[in-house]
């Protein structure tokens, strides 16, 4: 497993707007429609990658359990489907309805969504402030699959609860740690 870090997108950012496909819907979802009122987590995900597969159900349990207070939850699947055709929007809905994802499952064909959020792997985890300004970006929690370590998302439950206690967000910020995004030949950011 190719192990490639966030490129820690800078504090304050305004989140990109976006206007993407939801396979399962077949409707188009922006950043408007799913922008929570105390804030919104944007996470690049996708099928196959098995950092992502480690994490989806506990993924699942933050958006169920945050959802209620006030906040939005997107995923969004930026890979490279002719090379990867297992991340295929076909197969994001298949993903979709296994894990119960309680939140939109974005396409990101063009991989511009990607690019705009300077994302870089999957899982990569991104929540903005009510005002949409990126206040956290990084890792769920300290586990990665085969390491021991249980997942509980407490990184990301921790910077949550900050927003919703109106406390400070820790400064130390650890880069997610999954598969690289997989770009197409005429996309590659790098």
């Amino acid at each position: 497993m190719a192990r490639t870090p966030s490129n820690m997108l800078p504090l304050g950012t305004q989140a990109p707007f976006f206007t993407l496909p939801n396979p399962l819907t077949n409707k188009h979802v922006t950043l408007t429609d799913v922008a929570g009122e105390r804030g919104t987590v944007v996470m690049f995900i996708c099928n196959h990658c098995p950092f992502v597969k480690h994490v989806n159900d506990e993924i699942v349990r933050i958006a169920n359990d945050y959802r209620v207070l006030g906040f939005g939850f997107v995923a969004i699947s930026s890979n490279d489907v002719e090379n990867y055709p297992e991340d295929s929007p076909w197969l994001m809905r298949e993903t979709a309805r296994k894990y119960n994802f309680s939140f939109p499952y974005l396409y990101d064909e063009t991989q511009q969504t990607a690019k705009d959020y300077d994302a870089a792997c999957t899982p990569d985890f991104y929540l903005f402030d009510a005002e949409l300004k990126l206040i956290y970006r990084g890792q769920l929690d300290d586990s990665r699959p085969g390491n021991g370590i249980p997942v509980n998302g407490r990184d990301l439950r921790e910077a949550l609860d900050n927003v919703f206690n109106n406390r400070q967000q820790n400064e130390l910020q650890k880069p997610s740690l999954g598969c690289g995004i997989k770009w197409k030949q005429d996309a590659n950011p790098s």
